[in-house]
């Protein structure tokens, strides 16, 4: 009878042991791909950043007639971002790798912003601006994921629009100093479009109130 404890005893510990260890394998192996993964995603932001950079200081110099039918910096830039939604998808808004490359994602949107608004000043355009600051913090903004998909459906209808996407909470002094000059109070989600502070969301028909009626018209003229 005792050996037979003994030797059921001695199984269910090697059941646990082998159990123990199978899960530590699996643990350290979804590590190391998650790190991987993770370093493919910077080494491309890391390359397309320099690209955009240089882009930027071509572009800043530019005759309005080189820009007149734009440029595909913007799309280059949403590029990025997408990879960066992917990334905080798999990883967690609040990895710190992935706050670091928002951090870069973030610097690039603001010059990107920059531009565009040098271009607005001294060529004219027909674009219409749009600053979204949202809260990752949990019940700090139950109406950020509806107001971030009305403005991807408005940018995929009206090509006019131009949307800048921030995390208010991220620590980067750009955007602290962005969130002061354009005066946006921690209310969200908080938006400014073309220059005019606009605060929550409730339907994407009353949001779309908020914006100028030469972007609807723009999509007509465009569409005949």
């Amino acid at each position: 009878m005792t050996s037979l404890f003994t030797r059921n005893a001695l199984i269910a510990l090697a059941i646990t042991i082998v159990l123990t260890g199978t899960i530590l394998y699996a643990v350290n192996y979804l590590n190391q791909q998650r790190i991987e993964e993770l370093r493919t995603i910077e080494d491309q932001l890391t390359t397309d950043t320099l690209s955009i950079e240089t882009q930027f200081a071509l572009l800043a110099e530019a005759p309005c007639e080189d820009l007149a039918e734009g440029t595909g910096l913007s799309q280059e830039v949403g590029g990025i971002g997408d990879r960066l939604a992917f990334a905080e998808e798999r990883l967690g808004a609040t990895d710190p790798e992935v706050l670091r490359l928002k951090e870069r994602y973030t610097l690039l949107q603001i010059r990107d912003y920059l531009l565009t608004k040098r271009i607005e000043r001294t060529c004219g355009n027909d674009q219409v601006i749009a600053l979204y600051f949202y809260s990752n913090v949990q019940g700090e903004c139950t109406d950020c994921d509806r107001a971030g998909y009305a403005l991807s459906y408005l940018r995929q209808t009206y090509p006019a629009l131009k949307v800048y996407s921030f995390d208010y909470h991220l620590d980067l002094a750009a955007l602290r100093t962005l969130i002061s000059v354009e005066k946006i109070d921690a209310r969200f989600p908080a938006f400014v479009i073309e220059g005019a502070n606009h605060y929550g969301f409730t339907t994407l028909e009353e949001f779309e109130t908020s914006f100028p009626d030469e972007l609807f018209e723009s999509a007509t003229t465009t569409a005949q």
